[in-house]
């Protein structure tokens, strides 16, 4: 088939190999001038399988409230009346119930381990350089109620049957000798040994040129400006380069997806929620983290990316506002300053950047086909689109090409948004695809 691919993200391009490599003829088109230039820029850095977990879960209003009123608050949101803001916050909290988080998670635990060997077995075959390390990511608790918060996590883990150790201070001083340091600011920690660390944007861009080399083309610097369909079937997509024409199309545009799908009565729950990175350049390697950490008061993410320091954090509901707020920059020294004092220069200069998460009310992201056909999604990753990147691309893939997905996947759909909250919690959903 000639499909074309919408967005050149980690997404996007995992997607295009994906497909390339069942024997289709792609196309992606990006209205950027190259891959991974928005989202997936500079990310966490996190490839974290075993961290998978929905954002709404039981107790989160209440924490959401201390939250707002805290001076590093790992969370924000604009005052100005939104509807979508306001529709997207609505059903999170409708997600935030016991039920509803185990299913949650367990639907992100399967695609992010399916994610994880098929990164494997990409970077097996192209050999792409990407400051890439296999060290694990260890969660840090500051206090013995996130400890016991965290076996409810714990429990779903030991059914995926995903390796995890819950830590000792001591314990998480082994993992990160340069936490030794800190030891009196903790009280322990949860380890997950198979997570990694990478750079985004390099593992992309290297992906890319290896699809262009096997045939796909990328066309950048095209604004996508809508979809036809024609008789409830896509039929062709309008670009400010002219219209391009495909036996189907893959939607892998992030938050841009929600509007571009509108038009044709799809409505996509997806909502931009700004996150923050900066990155630092390591001065003292005894001293500088080894792999990715997660403090889970602030709700910041520390990785080590070679002789870089990335750490990124903030869930910002502010709609599409890109501007780079000094007081998050200050939060983010903060957090890496408080745990690495000693790895940084503090007075260095630092990369700040921001990027716009596409999340799902649920955290989990839309895999699989939509209402009109022809028409693909994959999208809605929020914070884990490097993470289950590989996995959904290939079980898209798989689907497009009429071959058997390897895990299971009907719940993973827009169409779970069709149905009532009760039967969208359901453990096991029984999901039809649409007409």
């Amino acid at each position: 088939m000639n499909i074309l691919v919408l967005g050149a993200g980690v997404i996007g391009v995992t997607t295009a190999w994906q497909l390339n490599r069942l024997g289709h003829r792609v196309t992606v088109l990006e209205r950027q001038p190259a891959a991974a230039e928005e989202t997936s820029h500079a990310n966490a850095g996190q490839i974290s399988p075993g961290y998978s977990a929905p954002w709404a879960a039981p107790g989160i209003p209440l924490k959401a409230v201390k939250w707002l009123l805290g001076r590093h608050s790992p969370l924000r949101i604009d005052p100005k009346p939104e509807w979508d803001k306001l529709r997207f916050m609505a059903r999170m909290l409708a997600q935030c119930t016991p039920r509803a988080y185990a299913v949650n998670k367990d639907r992100m635990l399967r695609l992010a381990e399916y994610s994880r060997q098929a990164l494997a077995e990409v970077i097996a075959e192209t050999g792409i350089e990407f400051d890439h390390r296999e060290r694990g990511t260890l969660q840090l608790f500051r206090s013995h109620k996130q400890m016991h918060a965290a076996r409810a996590d714990i429990a779903l883990l030991e059914r995926q049957g995903i390796p995890h150790e819950l830590l000792t201070v001591q314990g998480c001083a082994q993992i990160e000798p340069a936490l030794e340091r800190v030891r009196h600011k903790l009280v322990g920690g949860l380890f997950l040994p198979l997570d990694q660390t990478g750079d985004c944007q390099a593992f992309t861009r290297g992906l890319a040129e290896r699809c262009t080399a096997q045939g796909v083309r990328f066309l950048y610097g095209i604004e996508v400006r809508s979809l036809i369909q024609e008789a409830g079937r896509l039929s062709a997509v309008e670009t400010d380069a002219g219209r391009f024409e495909a036996d189907a199309c893959v939607v892998a545009m992030g938050s841009y997806s929600t509007a571009l799908l509108r038009p044709l009565g799809i409505h996509s729950p997806v909502y931009p929620v700004k996150g923050y990175s900066i990155t630092l350049p390591v001065c003292d390697d005894r001293a500088a983290p080894l792999s990715t950490l997660m403090d889970e008061t602030h709700k910041v993410a520390i990785t080590r990316l070679g002789d870089r320091i990335r750490v990124a954090g903030t869930a910002e509901l502010a709609g599409f506002d890109l501007r780079l707020k000094p007081e998050r920059r200050a939060t983010l020294r903060h957090v890496v300053g408080d745990l690495f004092p000693d790895a940084f220069d503090g007075d260095a200069d630092d990369a700040f950047w921001c990027g716009l998460r596409p999340m799902t009310p649920d955290g989990t992201p839309l895999v699989g086909r939509s209402p009109v056909e022809g028409l693909w999604l994959n999208t809605g990753h929020g914070t884990l689109g490097w993470t289950m990147s590989c996995g959904s691309a290939r079980l898209l893939a798989d689907l497009i090409s009429g071959r058997q997905p390897e895990i299971p996947h009907e719940d993973l759909t827009i169409v779970r948004y069709r149905r009532s909250p009760a039967d969208a919690s359901s453990a096991n959903p029984v999901i039809h695809a649409p007409n």
